[in-house]
């Protein structure tokens, strides 16, 4: 197993990741409706997140192997699910737990609409 390059991977990703937040934080600024910061919480700490998994080993050059991706692939929807979370919970408008939040996360990700 190689988990090294498996940390790269999910680094990478999460920076990725993170984008994503970005255009739901320009919205919540252009109509003004107060919304941007749990938007903008969530992008600086995903962001955040893969730069820590990723810049130690940023150098690294390995093959990934079968088993590899199947790890990056199980690992990330489950961290994917996890940071996709961080707005719904820390919103004051939907006043969710941590359980709905990622609950809310994987259904949109999934999109199977199970709300």
């Amino acid at each position: 197993m190689n988990i090294v390059m498996v940390q790269k991977v999910l680094g990478l990703l999460l920076m990725l990741f993170s984008l994503t937040l970005l255009p739901a934080l320009g919205v919540s600024l252009l109509y003004d409706d107060g919304g941007w910061r749990p938007f903008s919480y969530s992008f600086a700490f995903t962001l955040l997140a893969g730069l820590v998994l990723w810049f130690p080993v940023r150098l690294q050059e390995r093959e990934l192997r079968l088993r590899d991706g199947f790890l990056v692939v199980a690992s990330f929807w489950v961290v994917l699910g996890l940071f996709g979370a961080l707005p719904f919970y820390l919103s004051d408008a939907t006043e969710m737990d941590v359980t709905d939040a990622i609950f809310e996360s994987m259904s949109g990700l999934t999109t199977t609409g199970a709300t």
